[in-house]
């Protein structure tokens, strides 16, 4: 069997299985594509809830959103669940729509080239294996790989350093003096967990973090009985927690000024459980409400004013020995260092591994700035699509209604492919994928994302590649079909001939199709 893979052909590839890769795996399967494979580098899926393990790691979605639509549960644990239960999730996916005859663990993706004559793409692993795919889905998502900064010094630190999202449960934090470096997502669940039973924590905050209370409860028997017995109770709470969150989008996308009532609730949570004035003035950040990512916490703040925490308002400069040092002066002795700094979200690492039909890898085409046509496509790379891809991300939303808006896409652009017949791919045009982008930017414009503050969402152009600017119905009617005149049409060559011929479809949309079709969802 091991000799057979070695020159495997497959449909469809698929490269991860968090919730967009299995998500993609069921689709397939629906729409009557079983040639296809899930390649994934970890021994299990899960992605992103497989890798994040630290303690007090959870969803700020609510459970009920943060799951796919065509497989409820009713079971959910918490409004807010925990990392444990949306793994086991995802399992219950896997093994619920038969998905683990597909999946190929243990194998990350090394390389991946498109043959411009054969029309596939040619896929090596970490093993050394390579298959064939006429048609590729990268899933890998933007939370895969952990970002650590490069502080002098850091190499010569006599104690334990890890990332937040490579935990080392081995080794024990009772009664030592940790540093924990950033205050983002991971950070504000790191902090409140392990403050207990830490003899001293030191957070080295950067920028404070706007921290919104975090409405969560255990989730009644009750309620789990209704929604088991009663789909339609299930469905309508589904419907009330999208529909808050679609209303909210204006107010990020259009009207940042309106979020001044947000900062003042946000500050009187923060009153209730911060009584020193001086730590509440390092805690208030200086910039609108949802520039950065807005977080939810009961348990951050006071886990902050506890004697055994101290705030450093300032980022780590450098590290002597086991002192760390930051841009204000301050110094600590730690024992341990843990990294809440986030992940490769601008600058992807599969991108350094994706070469298109010019031969360059997905990152130097992206040089200035990750795009992609409807968050999907990026020129020069036919028969890829990504999930999660540019400009995609949301601020207030589940990621997951973006997925499946986005697997709409894969399904519509198999079937064209299928109904086009024969050899056959698409490459995105330049020029749609440029009006897409252009649009996406100059909207952006007006959002709370773009008003000055320093995000992860920004690359190192300042330009925001992440966040899709509107509301998650407006993203589902731009990506419920592939439309034939945004992409060159390619064609396997006559047999003796040395490369592929091109068609351009074109269509009513024209050179500005992108633009029109944006226009149309904000107009229905």
């Amino acid at each position: 069997m091991a000799a057979e893979r070695e020159h495997e052909h497959v449909r469809v590839a698929v490269i991860g299985s968090g919730f967009g890769g299995l998500g993609a795996a069921v689709r397939l399967r629906r729409a009557g594509v079983t040639d296809f494979v899930v390649l994934e580098r970890r021994e299990a899926v899960g992605g992103t809830w497989h890798d994040n393990t630290y303690p007090g790691c959870a969803c700020d979605v609510p459970s009920h959103l943060y799951s796919f639509s065509f497989a409820p549960n009713p079971e959910w644990p918490r409004n807010f669940s925990g990392q444990e239960h949306i793994r086991a999730y995802l399992e219950r996916v896997a093994d619920t729509f038969g998905l683990r005859q597909h999946i190929r663990f243990n194998s990350e993706v090394e390389l991946m080239s498109w043959d411009p004559e054969e029309l596939h793409w040619t896929i090596t692993t970490g093993q050394g294996r390579q298959l064939t795919a006429d048609f590729v889905v990268s899933a890998t998502g933007p939370l895969s790989d952990a970002k650590i900064p490069e502080i002098p010094g850091l190499e010569g630190f006599g104690g334990k350093v890890f990332h937040t999202a490579q935990w080392d449960h081995d080794y024990d934090l009772r009664g030592k003096r940790v540093a924990v470096i950033g205050t983002g997502a991971s950070a504000i669940q790191v902090v409140p967990a392990i403050q207990p039973y830490v003899e001293k924590l030191t957070l080295f905050q950067r920028t404070p973090a706007w921290v919104m209370p975090r409405a969560d409860r255990k989730i009644t028997r009750l309620e789990k009985l209704l929604h088991s017995k009663v789909p339609a109770t299930r469905y309508l709470r589904r419907q009330l927690l999208w529909g808050i969150r679609e209303l909210q989008v204006s107010a990020f996308a259009k009207h940042p000024n309106v979020l001044g009532l947000l900062e003042k609730l946000a500050s009187s949570h923060m009153k209730r459980s911060v009584k020193d004035a001086g730590l509440r003035r390092k805690l208030t950040p200086e910039y609108r409400i949802g520039c950065k990512r807005i977080l939810l916490s009961n348990n951050y703040y006071p886990a902050l004013a506890e004697p055994n925490v101290d705030l450093v308002a300032s980022g780590l400069k450098e590290v002597r020995g086991n002192t760390l040092v930051a841009s204000d002066g301050s110094e600590a002795e730690v024992d341990a260092i843990v990294f809440g700094t986030g992940f490769h979200v601008t600058d992807m690492p599969i991108a350094h591994r994706v070469k298109g039909a010019d031969g360059m890898t997905l990152a130097e085409k992206w040089t200035g700035g990750m795009e992609a046509l409807r968050g999907c496509s990026a020129s020069g790379f036919p028969n890829f699509m990504t999930v999660i891809g540019p400009n995609t991300g949301l601020g207030n939303s589940s990621m997951i209604l973006i997925i499946e808006a986005q697997l709409n896409y894969m399904i519509d652009y198999v079937k064209k492919l299928d109904a086009l017949g024969g050899k056959v791919a698409l490459d995105a045009r330049p020029e749609a994928v440029n009006a897409w982008n252009a649009h996406i930017q100059d909207r952006m414009r007006r959002s709370v994302w773009n008003t000055g503050c320093d995000s992860w969402y920004l690359d190192a152009n300042g330009r925001n590649t992440t966040v899709w600017p509107g509301t998650t119905a407006e993203f589902r009617n731009v990506t419920k079909e592939v439309r034939l005149e945004e992409y060159e049409v390619r064609r396997a060559a006559a047999q003796g001939s040395a490369a592929s011929s091109r068609t351009t479809v074109t269509g009513a949309a024209g050179r500005g199709s992108a633009t029109a079709a944006f226009h149309a969802a904000e107009e229905g």
